[in-house]
């Protein structure tokens, strides 16, 4: 019966072990072009993307409200 428990018992730490180390591996440089697809972007469509961007920098009343710090009121 113990022989039966610390079998399962190794079994079971194995099962998540390889598990585990399943999730760990490391990208190539030639499998980066599929990571690189337009797919893969959160901002698929240009135009939408364009117009939120619009809508942003209206409502901070500045250009450039969501690229870099300083819109022109000195703050930085």
């Amino acid at each position: 019966m113990k022989k039966r428990v610390v079998l399962a018992g190794c079994s079971l730490l194995a099962l998540l072990t390889m598990s585990g180390l399943s999730g760990c591996s490391s990208v190539q440089p030639w499998e980066k072009q599929n990571l690189a697809k337009p797919a893969m972007t959160f901002d698929r469509d240009r135009l939408d993307t364009g117009y939120t961007e619009h809508m942003y920098s209206s409502k901070e009343a500045a250009s450039g409200g969501s690229g870099v710090g300083g819109g022109g009121c000195g703050c930085n």
